[in-house]
């Protein structure tokens, strides 16, 4: 069964389940990108799935039925072309799910290229995305920007300054975006998984226990409670409904928090899953 989004009761959403017509995810081909997409099609969406990974992409559309759009986020003209894309195969986007992310280089010896690339995927893609859809979605009177931001938006990720200062700037324009177009009809939501059975967290090392430490959703249960929040209207969305309480700390006393980060950085780097800084 799908958590609750953060702040939701047990007697269900604040209003009646909204059921987009038409969907755009990114980042479409594995994890919770090919899970939103197979939750939408069973749905009875239409959805344009877009990714860098053809052939994985193909194999999604054979089976969903939904239309791929091979596009690097990472620059201007791809995100161009895939906002035009889905424009012309859907007519009007209901639902944009900015759900590609990347996570690239590590500590302070992180690379200008992986900063460069990393933030063009996990910040600039939505800023550009925006430029171009909310203008129609103003026009129409609504549309709806669902991020896929991460738990390290909220609080930090040991070891990756990269994933963390990204995915942080990834959330500050939801809230952006929020705060400036709510009242004119568009939507944002930020969904803020913690540990996800992933290629990332595969690929983590020795963080993966501690990305894992308030138990691994999959992408299945991820994406059900990323389109059942669709209901909400809610901001943020938690699959680890921990998540809130660690938010609620870090806000209430940094010092605090900063200082049980750092003891835990030292017991990581302990218990080698981390490098010293400058190691």
């Amino acid at each position: 069964m799908p958590v609750a989004a953060s702040g939701a009761t047990a007697a269900g959403p604040d209003r009646d389940a909204v059921s987009p017509a038409t969907a755009v995810v990114t980042g479409a081909a594995h994890g919770i990108g090919r899970a939103l997409v197979r939750r939408l099609a069973a749905d009875g969406v239409r959805v344009v799935a877009a990714d860098v990974d053809v052939d994985a992409l193909a194999d999604l559309a054979q089976e969903t039925g939904a239309h791929p759009v091979t596009a690097d986020l990472a620059t201007e003209d791809g995100v161009r072309r895939l906002v035009d894309a889905a424009h012309d195969h859907l007519g009007d986007v209901d639902v944009w799910f900015g759900n590609a992310g990347i996570d690239a280089g590590h500590g302070l010896e992180a690379s200008e290229e992986d900063w460069r690339r990393t933030h063009d995927v996990n910040v600039m893609a939505h800023v550009r995305a925006a430029r171009l859809l909310v203008p129609r979605w103003l026009e129409r009177g609504s549309g709806r920007y669902v991020v896929t931001a991460s738990a390290a938006g909220l609080l930090t990720m040991l070891g990756s300054p990269v994933y963390s200062v990204t995915k942080h700037g990834a959330v500050a324009f939801a809230e952006w975006l929020s705060a400036t177009y709510r009242h004119r009809g568009v939507v944002v939501q930020a969904i803020c998984p913690q540990g996800v059975r992933t290629r990332m967290l595969e690929d983590a090392g020795g963080l993966a226990d501690l990305l894992g430490r308030d138990d691994v959703r999959t992408p299945e249960e991820v994406a059900d409670l990323a389109v059942d929040a669709l209901a909400t209207d809610r901001f943020l969305v938690l699959p680890h409904p921990e998540v809130a309480g660690y938010y609620g700390g870090r806000a209430a006393d940094p010092d605090r928090w900063l200082a049980g980060m750092n003891r835990l950085q030292g017991r990581l780097e302990a218990a080698g899953a981390l490098p010293g800084p400058g190691s």
